[in-house]
């Protein structure tokens, strides 16, 4: 299984951008997706994930209502879109998917098994 995100960038307070994670690698309908971000100094925390049906599960109080994920089958691509990004949102994103389908989302990072090599998002005030 492979993960690929993109969409990183350098942007101002209040602006917008989507972040992409195309998986490959085995069928990616079936599997619970997460959102990680890390900040420099700082540990790996999750954002928000999406179940395997499509439904959101745990946004971050801290991006709520400025985060959507959303999920296309056909594509095999997880997205990620921020908006209103403030500084405070500058980290690493990774996306993230676990071994067994069918399966809930996760918060904890142990729980997953396969990362995308992260997207540098940076926020400038």
């Amino acid at each position: 299984v492979q993960l690929q995100a993109s969409g990183g960038g350098l942007v101002q307070t209040g602006d917008s951008l989507r972040l992409s994670c195309a998986a490959s690698g085995r069928t990616f309908s079936t599997y619970a997706m997460g959102w990680f971000r890390q900040a420099p100094g700082k540990e790996r925390e999750f954002v928000v994930g999406i179940r395997w049906g499509g439904g959101t599960a745990y946004l971050a109080d801290s991006v709520k209502g400025r985060f959507t994920i959303s999920r296309d089958n056909a594509k095999n691509t997880v997205y990620l879109q921020m908006n209103n990004l403030k500084a405070e949102d500058t980290a690493v994103y990774y996306c993230a998917t676990v071994s067994q389908p069918w399966t809930g989302v996760s918060r904890s990072a142990e729980d997953y098994d396969y990362w995308g090599q992260g997207t540098q998002v940076t926020v400038s005030s």
